[in-house]
């Protein structure tokens, strides 16, 4: 399963939300894209060690991945993991904020060559009260 697959299953696995990829973009209520610097939406990209990725709240349903990062699948070391990203990112897209938590996938920042795959109670906790679950 590719990583951004898998983040969304763990969401699904957390709340009452289904998600199912779709073939067109005009079938989709949700879009993932991979672009660098300016690409239309406003938030441009700011290269390589910046700004990683970008979604907009469930009014817009967009995500954003900086095509300037260097990526990765797991820990290695100087890459981003797509999946620990990509959780953060589909928080977002849910309608969560940042978090304060630090070891919550909605902490602002992770490190390069380290992995956070699972949702924290935080995590969890938001969700459930922003959609009274």
């Amino acid at each position: 399963m590719n990583p951004i697959a898998k983040a969304f299953t763990t969401w699904a696995g957390n709340t009452h939300f289904t998600f199912s990829v779709t073939q067109g973009i005009g079938n989709a209520d949700l879009t993932i894209g991979f672009h660098h610097g300016y690409h239309g939406d406003g938030s441009p990209f700011d290269g390589h060690g910046g700004v990683l990725a970008h979604a907009f709240a469930p009014d817009d349903w967009r995500s954003h991945y900086d095509t300037d990062e260097t990526w990765s699948v797991g820990a290695v070391e100087g890459a981003i993991d797509l999946e620990s990203i990509a959780l953060h990112e589909i928080g977002h897209l849910l309608g969560l904020g940042q978090s304060s938590v630090e070891g919550a996938i909605m902490f602002p920042t992770i490190p390069p060559g380290v992995t956070n795959g699972n949702l924290h109670g935080d995590d969890i906790q938001g969700i459930k009260a922003l959609y009274s679950v």
